[in-house]
Protein backbone atom coordinates (compact mmCIF):
# COMPACT_ATOMS: atom_id res chain seq x y z
CA UNK A 1 0.00 0.00 0.00
CA UNK A 2 2.71 2.29 1.09
CA UNK A 3 4.60 1.84 -2.12
CA UNK A 4 1.22 2.95 -3.96
CA UNK A 5 0.18 5.74 -1.98
CA UNK A 6 3.86 7.76 -1.85
CA UNK A 7 4.76 6.42 1.44
CA UNK A 8 1.74 6.09 2.77
CA UNK A 9 -0.84 3.60 4.73
CA UNK A 10 -4.63 3.88 4.31
CA UNK A 11 -7.32 1.42 4.83
CA UNK A 12 -7.53 0.99 0.56
CA UNK A 13 -5.59 1.41 -2.62
CA UNK A 14 -6.70 1.06 -6.22
CA UNK A 15 -4.44 0.93 -9.28
CA UNK A 16 -4.39 -1.22 -12.76
CA UNK A 17 -1.52 -3.36 -13.34
CA UNK A 18 -0.32 -5.15 -16.60
CA UNK A 19 -0.38 -8.83 -16.22
CA UNK A 20 3.30 -9.26 -15.07
CA UNK A 21 2.21 -7.07 -11.83
CA UNK A 22 4.96 -4.97 -12.77
CA UNK A 23 3.53 -2.24 -15.13
CA UNK A 24 0.93 0.58 -13.87
CA UNK A 25 -1.55 0.80 -16.17
CA UNK A 26 -3.24 3.83 -14.42
CA UNK A 27 -2.44 5.93 -11.72
CA UNK A 28 -3.26 4.79 -7.89
CA UNK A 29 -5.43 6.21 -5.75
CA UNK A 30 -8.20 5.38 -2.54
CA UNK A 31 -10.42 3.61 -4.98
CA UNK A 32 -11.66 3.19 -8.53
CA UNK A 33 -13.51 6.93 -8.24
CA UNK A 34 -10.19 8.40 -7.04
CA UNK A 35 -8.53 7.43 -10.44
CA UNK A 36 -11.52 7.62 -13.01
CA UNK A 37 -13.81 10.11 -11.48
CA UNK A 38 -17.17 8.08 -11.57
CA UNK A 39 -18.69 4.45 -11.81
CA UNK A 40 -19.34 5.23 -15.76
CA UNK A 41 -15.51 6.42 -16.33
CA UNK A 42 -14.52 3.17 -14.40
CA UNK A 43 -16.36 1.05 -16.52
CA UNK A 44 -15.17 2.16 -20.23
CA UNK A 45 -12.02 2.95 -19.21
CA UNK A 46 -11.49 -0.80 -17.49
CA UNK A 47 -13.39 -2.16 -20.69
CA UNK A 48 -10.50 -0.29 -23.05
CA UNK A 49 -7.73 -1.60 -20.96
CA UNK A 50 -8.85 -5.14 -20.76
CA UNK A 51 -9.68 -4.94 -24.78
CA UNK A 52 -6.10 -4.13 -25.23
CA UNK A 53 -5.09 -7.73 -23.62
CA UNK A 54 -6.28 -11.45 -24.71
CA UNK A 55 -6.54 -13.76 -22.22
CA UNK A 56 -4.47 -16.51 -22.63
CA UNK A 57 -5.97 -20.07 -21.58
CA UNK A 58 -9.37 -20.95 -20.46
CA UNK A 59 -11.24 -18.97 -17.61
CA UNK A 60 -11.95 -22.89 -16.11
CA UNK A 61 -8.43 -23.52 -15.46
CA UNK A 62 -8.03 -20.22 -12.86
CA UNK A 63 -6.95 -20.79 -9.60
CA UNK A 64 -9.62 -20.97 -7.14
CA UNK A 65 -9.35 -18.40 -4.17
CA UNK A 66 -7.84 -19.15 -0.69
CA UNK A 67 -7.19 -17.44 2.52
CA UNK A 68 -4.75 -17.37 4.85
CA UNK A 69 -6.58 -19.19 7.88
CA UNK A 70 -10.29 -19.82 7.89
CA UNK A 71 -11.00 -17.11 10.90
CA UNK A 72 -9.99 -14.42 8.27
CA UNK A 73 -11.96 -16.11 5.39
CA UNK A 74 -15.67 -15.89 8.24
CA UNK A 75 -15.03 -12.22 8.81
CA UNK A 76 -13.98 -11.40 5.17
CA UNK A 77 -17.13 -13.44 3.97
CA UNK A 78 -19.20 -11.66 6.86
CA UNK A 79 -18.08 -8.22 5.58
CA UNK A 80 -19.13 -8.94 2.03
CA UNK A 81 -21.87 -10.34 2.70
CA UNK A 82 -21.52 -13.56 0.83
CA UNK A 83 -21.81 -17.38 1.60
CA UNK A 84 -18.39 -18.72 2.07
CA UNK A 85 -17.45 -22.29 0.62
CA UNK A 86 -15.24 -23.95 2.71
CA UNK A 87 -13.18 -26.72 1.75
CA UNK A 88 -12.16 -28.79 4.33
CA UNK A 89 -10.05 -32.34 4.61
CA UNK A 90 -6.44 -33.29 4.77
CA UNK A 91 -3.98 -31.93 2.65
CA UNK A 92 -3.55 -34.39 0.10
CA UNK A 93 -7.20 -34.50 -0.73
CA UNK A 94 -7.04 -30.53 -0.65
CA UNK A 95 -4.74 -31.00 -3.98
CA UNK A 96 -6.85 -32.70 -6.39
CA UNK A 97 -9.82 -30.27 -5.15
CA UNK A 98 -8.40 -27.43 -6.29
CA UNK A 99 -8.34 -28.73 -9.56
CA UNK A 100 -11.51 -29.99 -10.16
CA UNK A 101 -13.07 -27.37 -8.26
CA UNK A 102 -11.83 -24.53 -10.70
CA UNK A 103 -14.78 -25.31 -13.34
CA UNK A 104 -17.40 -24.75 -10.88
CA UNK A 105 -15.62 -21.53 -9.91
CA UNK A 106 -15.70 -19.97 -12.65
CA UNK A 107 -19.13 -20.79 -13.19
CA UNK A 108 -21.44 -17.47 -14.10
CA UNK A 109 -23.94 -18.08 -11.06
CA UNK A 110 -20.77 -18.59 -8.87
CA UNK A 111 -18.25 -15.93 -9.81
CA UNK A 112 -18.30 -12.91 -7.24
CA UNK A 113 -20.96 -14.61 -5.36
CA UNK A 114 -18.88 -16.45 -3.06
CA UNK A 115 -16.23 -16.51 -0.98
CA UNK A 116 -13.63 -19.84 -1.37
CA UNK A 117 -11.34 -21.18 1.51
CA UNK A 118 -9.38 -24.68 1.77
CA UNK A 119 -7.80 -25.50 5.35
CA UNK A 120 -6.22 -29.06 6.10
CA UNK A 121 -6.50 -27.59 10.21
CA UNK A 122 -9.28 -28.07 12.55
CA UNK A 123 -9.12 -24.89 14.83
CA UNK A 124 -12.46 -23.53 13.05
CA UNK A 125 -14.44 -26.53 14.21
CA UNK A 126 -15.48 -24.87 17.44
CA UNK A 127 -17.03 -21.56 15.44
CA UNK A 128 -18.97 -23.11 13.31
CA UNK A 129 -22.76 -24.94 14.15
CA UNK A 130 -23.92 -27.74 12.67
CA UNK A 131 -20.90 -29.47 11.29
CA UNK A 132 -21.75 -32.97 10.16
CA UNK A 133 -18.34 -34.54 9.55
CA UNK A 134 -15.24 -32.85 9.89
CA UNK A 135 -14.58 -32.99 6.55
CA UNK A 136 -15.76 -32.09 2.64
CA UNK A 137 -16.86 -28.86 0.99
CA UNK A 138 -18.69 -26.33 3.68
CA UNK A 139 -20.91 -23.91 2.37
CA UNK A 140 -21.20 -20.95 5.32
CA UNK A 141 -22.95 -18.32 6.59
CA UNK A 142 -21.22 -16.04 8.81
CA UNK A 143 -22.49 -14.69 11.72
CA UNK A 144 -23.06 -10.77 11.90
CA UNK A 145 -19.37 -9.90 12.71
CA UNK A 146 -18.07 -12.90 11.36
CA UNK A 147 -16.33 -14.37 14.32
CA UNK A 148 -18.60 -17.68 13.86
CA UNK A 149 -20.57 -19.13 11.14
CA UNK A 150 -23.30 -21.42 10.64
CA UNK A 151 -23.53 -24.48 7.86
CA UNK A 152 -26.00 -23.89 5.47
CA UNK A 153 -25.05 -27.73 2.87
CA UNK A 154 -22.69 -30.22 3.21
CA UNK A 155 -21.12 -32.38 0.49
CA UNK A 156 -18.55 -34.82 0.41
CA UNK A 157 -15.09 -34.24 -0.69
CA UNK A 158 -15.97 -36.39 -3.92
CA UNK A 159 -18.92 -34.35 -4.76
CA UNK A 160 -19.21 -34.11 -8.53
CA UNK A 161 -19.68 -30.43 -10.59
CA UNK A 162 -23.46 -30.45 -10.59
CA UNK A 163 -23.84 -31.29 -7.00
CA UNK A 164 -21.82 -28.94 -5.89
CA UNK A 165 -23.22 -26.03 -8.25
CA UNK A 166 -26.42 -26.82 -6.79
CA UNK A 167 -25.62 -26.69 -3.55
CA UNK A 168 -24.33 -23.22 -4.15
CA UNK A 169 -27.29 -21.99 -5.69
CA UNK A 170 -29.79 -23.35 -2.56
CA UNK A 171 -26.80 -21.75 0.12
CA UNK A 172 -27.51 -18.78 -1.38
CA UNK A 173 -31.07 -18.59 -1.77
CA UNK A 174 -31.11 -19.29 1.87
CA UNK A 175 -28.27 -16.54 2.87
CA UNK A 176 -30.26 -14.01 0.27
CA UNK A 177 -33.43 -14.71 1.95
CA UNK A 178 -32.36 -14.63 5.48
CA UNK A 179 -29.94 -11.95 5.45
CA UNK A 180 -31.06 -8.09 5.78
CA UNK A 181 -28.68 -5.65 3.64
CA UNK A 182 -25.97 -3.87 6.06
CA UNK A 183 -25.77 -0.09 6.92
CA UNK A 184 -22.09 0.65 7.26
CA UNK A 185 -22.62 3.45 9.84
CA UNK A 186 -25.58 1.25 11.92
CA UNK A 187 -23.66 -1.68 11.39
CA UNK A 188 -20.04 0.31 13.22
CA UNK A 189 -21.95 1.91 15.80
CA UNK A 190 -23.71 -1.40 16.71
CA UNK A 191 -20.31 -3.07 16.77
CA UNK A 192 -19.12 -0.73 18.88
CA UNK A 193 -21.44 -0.83 21.37
CA UNK A 194 -21.16 -4.95 21.78
CA UNK A 195 -17.40 -4.30 21.91
CA UNK A 196 -16.88 -6.90 19.04
CA UNK A 197 -13.02 -6.94 18.52
CA UNK A 198 -11.19 -8.90 15.40
CA UNK A 199 -7.79 -9.16 16.16
CA UNK A 200 -5.91 -8.53 12.49
CA UNK A 201 -2.63 -8.98 11.69
CA UNK A 202 -2.18 -5.70 10.39
CA UNK A 203 -2.65 -2.69 12.75
CA UNK A 204 -6.14 -0.56 12.76
CA UNK A 205 -5.74 2.62 11.65
CA UNK A 206 -3.72 4.76 8.80
CA UNK A 207 -0.65 5.91 8.60
CA UNK A 208 -1.83 9.43 6.31
CA UNK A 209 1.30 11.49 7.10
CA UNK A 210 3.60 8.81 5.74
CA UNK A 211 5.68 8.63 8.44
CA UNK A 212 5.80 4.73 8.85
CA UNK A 213 3.56 5.06 12.46
CA UNK A 214 -0.08 4.72 12.84
CA UNK A 215 -1.80 7.96 13.43
CA UNK A 216 -2.87 8.99 16.70
CA UNK A 217 -6.28 10.74 17.55
CA UNK A 218 -6.87 14.07 16.28
CA UNK A 219 -6.79 16.06 12.86
CA UNK A 220 -4.15 13.49 11.17
CA UNK A 221 -5.94 10.39 11.95
CA UNK A 222 -8.61 8.42 13.58
CA UNK A 223 -7.98 6.74 17.00
CA UNK A 224 -6.12 3.35 17.80
CA UNK A 225 -8.45 2.24 20.01
CA UNK A 226 -10.02 -1.37 19.51
CA UNK A 227 -12.56 -1.01 16.62
CA UNK A 228 -15.66 -3.11 15.14
CA UNK A 229 -14.53 -2.99 11.39
CA UNK A 230 -13.17 -5.91 9.93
Amino acid sequence: MRHFLNGRFENSVFCILDPTGNKWLTRSGRGPEHVFGNDQGAISQMGRIASTYRMNGQISDAVVQDFHSVRQAINVASADQRVLVLIAGPEAKLDSVRQSLRTVASHHDVVGRFHVDFDSGSDWRETISGLKNSEGILMIQSDEFGMAGTILEQLPLAAGSEAILSALKRANASFAATTPKKVYSAHVRKGFDQKIYFEGTVPYGEDRDGDGKIDGKGPKGRGKGPPSRK
